[in-house]
């Protein structure tokens, strides 16, 4: 009989064991704690942690333990274990009542057999072949069905070879190991349901969010990758500031709650585009709606050319009864002359259009010049404007393709990011997902938008996410309005953003000095796009003065 003293002693184990599995969030850990646990408060050398599969039809090994032998298989080890599952039925449907394990499952009984060689009922030969090959005696066995919350079995324990904790002779386990077993069971049975169901939950959040960067993308091809890329390059400079050990950044520190949120506010940063206009999202160039109006404008310059040629053939024919070389000549070169100068003239339209270059005084009057010096007369007879005003506002965009108005729509997608995320229950491990979400278009200058926060009212994950959301647009290959920019020149442009106050100026030394930019780029941009970078050529970056290089 177990003394008082020592149960008491295995029974504060247990409690603190409990407490231990209801924080444990890795599903391999919980599972290899729930088995040691189990073989350290009944003192076993060996033991087996199975599941019940998911059509409920076998068990599966998913931890192995023997002490004594050195075995550690399955959980955290990354050793599988190579037996089969163990049927629960036979071919004919029949209860597999011959393996103890079996047994315990489909009876939710425990088994506790003092000697398996002796035992009655059990098919052992399975065990009887493993000792023979190891040279183990495998003796007691105590096996315990781990039930859930609902009496539902979804394991079993099973424990091998009771010692004593003096001499270290194998004993049968005893009726308080029995208890013990029991209600651990019942305890690591609650831990996993919990945990395979906030893995559930969790999973189910995280393909909600794939399902609306999905429609996003959708939408517009041109953002779908955007909505992937920036959590990624987020987690990578976050992960680098994670290891930073000198500087401003030397005390931020992330556990596996910190990753997770910020993975997810990265992963919801732009949700707010699902309401934008893909009109806008898609804006390729100044006159793209639906479509890209320069098609009506060239038409307008076909009318324009058919009225030089029937003002040619009016003037000649005007001069059919009086011949007149001299004149005809001069009607033929007015004639050319017009026909040169609207093909001019739509060509820079054609060019201002494309919105790459930004425009300067002189191109803006040209335009300008253009919707006042032509006339056209449209399919009613009546003659207007060459350009309409709306047209003029977006042909004189002086950088980009959007106006101010669009760009307003496309900043609104943040707000709009803002008040879905904000209107959400957030579990308190989440939080924050609405702060970082939402702060990636503030600058550290207090300039940004919407909130117009500086940098000391912002957390370091939304300040390194408005660092991972610029990068990523420079980088960018899928964008109609621009062409992918190669790492040099992207490098270049982020370090004038943190010399005019845009960027955190910490975050952004971490991401050059620890190649952050050149680990994103292996993984998502075209080879043509690396080329070599001189760091000491990067603005603002001071490449002699940091020592945190690992």
């Amino acid at each position: 009989m177990d003394k008082l003293e020592d149960l008491f002693v295995r029974l504060e184990e247990l409690n603190k064991i409990g407490a231990a599995l209801s924080s444990e969030r890795d599903l391999d850990r919980l599972l290899e704690d729930i088995l040691v646990a189990a073989k350290t408060i009944t003192r076993a050398d060996g033991g087996t942690l199975y599941r019940v599969s998911e059509d409920r039809r076998s068990l599966r090994f998913e931890i192995m333990r023997t002490d004594s032998l050195g075995i550690a298989l399955g959980g955290t080890t990354g050793r599988p274990i190579g037996f089969p599952p163990l049927p629960l039925y036979d071919g004919q449907g029949a209860p597999n009542n011959a393996m103890v394990a079996a047994y315990s499952a489909l009876g939710q009984t425990t088994v506790n057999i003092p000697d398996a060689y002796s035992a009655e009922g059990f098919d052992f030969s399975g065990t009887r072949a493993f000792d023979s090959q190891t040279g183990y005696r495998s003796r007691s066995f105590l096996t315990v069905p781990m039930k859930n919350h609902e009496g539902e079995v979804i394991g079993v324990l099973q424990l091998i070879n009771a010692l004593d904790p003096h001499s270290g002779a194998v004993l049968g386990f005893s009726e308080s190991d029995r208890r013990l077993a029991e209600s651990l069971a019942s305890q690591a049975a609650v831990a996993l349901t919990n945990r395979q169901l906030i893995d559930q939950l969790e999973a189910l959040f995280e393909s909600l969010i794939t399902l609306i960067n999905n429609a996003i993308d959708e939408k517009s091809p041109y953002t779908g990758g955007h909505c992937a890329r920036v959590p990624a390059l987020t987690m990578m400079l976050a992960e680098a500031a994670h290891e930073t050990d000198t500087g401003a950044l030397a005390s931020f520190r992330m556990s596996e709650r910190d990753r997770y949120e910020l993975k997810i506010a990265g992963l919801l940063h732009d949700c707010g585009k699902i309401t934008t206009p893909v009109h806008v999202v898609d804006k390729g160039t100044k006159l793209q709606t639906i479509f890209d109006r320069i098609e009506l404008v060239d038409t307008r310059f076909e009318v324009l050319k058919r009225d030089a040629e029937l003002a040619l053939l009016a003037g000649k024919l005007a001069l059919a009864g009086h011949p007149d070389p001299e004149r005809i000549a001069q009607l033929e070169r007015h004639f050319a002359d017009r026909i040169t100068r609207i093909e001019a003239d739509r060509a820079f339209l054609h060019h201002a259009n494309v919105g790459v270059e930004r425009m300067s005084q002189d191109e803006i009057e040209r335009v300008h010049r253009i919707a006042t010096t032509y006339r056209w007369r449209g399919p009613d007879g009546r003659e207007g404007d060459f350009l309409s005003a709306e047209e003029i506002e977006n042909l004189t965009i002086p950088a980009g393709t959007l106006t101010a108005a669009e760009r307003e729509i496309i900043n609104y997608h943040i707000v709009s990011t803002i008040r879905m995320l904000e209107a959400l229950p957030w579990p308190k491990h989440l939080k924050n997902v609405p702060e970082y979400a939402g702060g990636h278009h503030e600058r550290m200058d207090g300039k940004g938008y919407p909130r117009g926060l500086r940098r000391d009212e912002m957390s370091v994950p939304a300040r390194l996410m408005g660092i991972a959301d610029i990068f990523e647009a420079l980088t960018a290959k899928d964008r109609p309005y621009k062409r992918p920019m190669k790492l040099s020149e992207a490098l270049h442009i982020l370090g004038k953003f943190r010399l005019n106050g845009h960027i955190d100026p910490d975050l952004f030394d971490v991401f050059v000095r620890r190649k952050v930019y050149l680990r994103y780029a292996d993984a998502f941009l075209d080879r043509e796009q690396i080329d070599a970078v001189d760091e000491s050529e990067i603005p603002g970056y001071d490449w002699q003065a940091g020592t945190d290089r690992h």
